[in-house]
Order: C-alpha cells, then structure tokens, then sequence
C-alpha cells in the first residue's frame, strides 16, 4: 500500500500522488499501461469538458475539470521521468521561458496599449524564435482541433497577409456567393460537388463569425445547445397531449416547434 499524502492543498503532494499511480511497486494497474498516445483521447477529451463547465458557468465543475486537465499534464510529465526524456520542470522552464520572451511590454522595455499591440508583440518574437528553421507548408494549427475552429484560425493567419476581407459586408456577400454554389451542387446531385461546396459554404461563415468577433465554434455549440433543449421540451409537450413525435406529420412538427420557440 502507498501512503497517501496528508496535504491535499499542495501541488507536491499532487506529483507525489501521480507518481504513486506510476509506482511498479503497488500503483494503479490503469495508470501503468498509459504511454502518451494512450493519453491523447483523454487529453482531448478533458479539454472539451472544461470547455462545457466554462460554459454552464459552474464554478464547482471548472474547478473538478480544471484538475482533470492538471492531472493530464501531470501524467504525460511523469511518463517521461520515468521513462529519461523529460521532467516536469522542463515544462515549467519551457513555459516560463516562452511567457518572458513572448511579453516583452511586460518583462522588457517594449510599449502595448492595447491587447492587440500585446498580439503583436506575441507574433514579433514568435516569429524570431522560428528564424532559421526550415518553412513549413501549412499554418501550422493543429489538425486536431474542430474543423470549424480551425477555419476561424486559417482566416486569423491570412488576415496578417492581407488576404482577407475588408469588412463583414464582404463576407457575407461571399456567404451568399457560396450558398448560390451549394444549391447549384445540389441541382447537379453530384456527392463530390456537394462536399465541397458545402465546405466551402462553412469556411467562409466561419469567417463571418471572425469579423463579427465572434467564436465560430462557441456560436455553433451554443446553437447545438438551444437546439436540443428545444426539441426535447417540443418531445415533452407533444407527450403531455398524447402524441408521438415519430408519428406526427411534418406540419404537426413545425406547429408544435413554433410553440416551444414562442
């Protein structure tokens, strides 16, 4: 058996913890087998459920979510003590380093008045840590983010080329433009063509929710959200008056919506 610690307040006590999970002699079968590539659904996972409990604004649940996330770190940083790549503090130093460096209108004599002055300063020492390396072919945003938050991001990169619309009017021009292409694919029943007019339909109202400042992927979720809510109070009522939502007709269907939406 391994002695818990008795300080549950203290971040030594959490790796002394993790590191008992980790212990051959007496740790957690689970936490044995893990490697990095086994972590990686959970590290998605954790991050996509501390997202919700940002969300429903639950102070309790970011707390728990935001331990989740902690533990995975943790995890990932014990696995590579133990196995003479890394340490944890080569993760804090990195970071710490890259904060410092990345801030210099806080940590050096550089001016930002605004957040995006700030940004920008980012981007000017993101840029000279990466002089020197070999270019790259991509805008290297991680392939494993959602799709429609990595359009948003695309848009954000080309803006700094100036490959961007001037304004939102011009956006939602081409977001008509595009819908005009989805219903010719359409017309032509094509798969292919649906496919890809139907992306590109969603690119560029990703890019309408940039220069509306808004998160593509927050708004799609929040809709995703006020959708199912909707639909299973119309399912409760259609019930409370003895109707079957797989039997009712379409126009008993939208009759019943337009009540809830009222």
């Amino acid at each position: 058996m391994i002695k818990a610690p008795d300080n549950l307040r203290s971040f030594d006590s959490l790796i002394q913890i993790v590191k008992g999970l980790r212990n051959p002699e007496g740790g957690c079968p689970w936490d044995l087998e893990q490697n990095h590539q086994s972590l990686t659904p959970h590290m998605i996972e954790e991050a996509h459920e501390l997202v919700e409990a940002i969300e429903s604004r639950s102070q309790t649940h970011m707390i728990e979510e935001l331990g989740d996330v902690l533990l995975q770190v943790i995890l990932h940083s014990t696995i590579a003590e133990q196995s003479g790549t890394f340490k944890l503090i080569d993760v804090i130093e990195s970071l710490n380093k890259k904060l410092v460096s990345r801030h210099p209108h806080v940590f050096s004599d550089a001016a930002a008045g605004s957040a995006s002055e700030a940004l920008a300063n980012w981007d000017k020492q993101k840029t000279k840590e990466k002089a020197g390396r070999m270019p790259v072919q991509n805008f290297e945003i991680p392939p494993g983010l959602p799709a429609l938050q990595r359009s948003q991001k695309i848009g954000s990169k080309t803006k700094k080329f100036k490959f961007d619309w001037p304004n939102i009017e011009g956006v939602r021009a081409k977001v008509q433009e595009e819908l005009g292409e989805v219903d010719e694919a359409l017309k032509s029943k094509k798969t292919e063509d649906i496919q890809s007019e139907i992306g590109d339909l969603l690119f560029t109202v990703a890019q309408l929710a940039r220069h509306a400042h808004l998160d593509a992927e927050g708004c799609l979720r929040q809709a995703n959200t006020k959708f199912e809510k909707r639909f299973f109070k119309m399912k409760t009522l259609a019930e409370s008056r003895g109707l079957n939502l797989e039997t009712c007709t379409p126009e008993k269907l939208e009759s019943l919506w337009q009540e809830i939406k009222k």
